[in-house]
């Protein structure tokens, strides 16, 4: 199962979240989905420097909420706000005039986060570093940032060999079976000189970590260490 369905995917009623929420009749359902996928796109084309992780939209009425999580929110910010109020101007026009909501979440950890892993290891294949040490290195930083495992798979021209192959590399434990672990996904392709090379990162994160990042006291419902009951 772990090799033909996608983990996030696989996951949604279970631990994790639509990455877009919200209700259309039939007629309008297309138009939407196809709009939401030009708003992602934009985005991440604008943003492709400031280590941008996911996009969540939410509509509403005649609002549309986008939510931007990024290893690097001053890139995104810009000075006094002006590149966010230059991203809102743009997707207004993409969303037909909507009210346009734009959020911006820090990621703490980037080295756990899926896609963001992908994309570095991405990175440096295109710098022509060696496939096995970049996939290694990453592993050995993505352990050290307290993850229980990590598995990293590359697919194409290797070294700029003639014949494509595929090379994995894994360390710990990535039970993708087991809906109740925080698997995080991600996919990037590297355009090198030889074509196209997929990476492919599977992550294995603490299952109270999500908590401990973005959820409140209010909402874990935990009291705090050393707290008077």
């Amino acid at each position: 199962m772990g090799q033909k369905i996608n983990p996030i995917g696989f996951r949604i009623p279970v631990t994790k979240d639509w990455r877009s929420r919200w209700f259309a009749r039939k007629d309008q359902f297309g138009d939407l989905l196809l709009e939401d996928q030009k708003v992602r796109g934009y985005v991440k084309e604008q943003l492709q420097n400031a280590a941008v992780s996911r996009i969540d939209i939410e509509r509403f009425a005649r609002r549309l909420r986008v939510t931007v999580y990024t290893a690097r929110p001053g890139l995104v910010i810009g000075r006094k706000g002006s590149e966010i109020d230059r991203l809102k101007g743009e997707l207004s026009k993409l969303a037909r005039d909507r009210e346009i909501f734009l959020d911006i979440k820090e990621i703490k950890t980037p080295e756990l986060e899926a896609q963001l892993v992908a994309e570095n290891v991405a990175q440096q294949l295109q710098r022509r570093v060696s496939f096995r040490r970049a996939m290694k290195r990453t592993i050995q930083t993505t352990m050290d940032m307290g993850a229980q495992g990590v598995r990293i798979r590359c697919a194409g021209r290797l070294g700029g060999a003639e014949l494509a192959r595929t090379e994995q590399y894994m360390d710990g434990k990535v039970p993708l079976h087991t809906l109740r672990e925080d698997i995080q996904y991600g996919f990037c392709e590297a355009e090198t000189l030889a074509g196209k090379i997929g990476v492919k990162v599977w992550i294995c994160r603490p299952q109270d970590m999500e908590n401990k990042q973005n959820a409140t006291h209010a909402k874990t419902r935990k009291a705090s260490k050393g707290a008077t009951r």
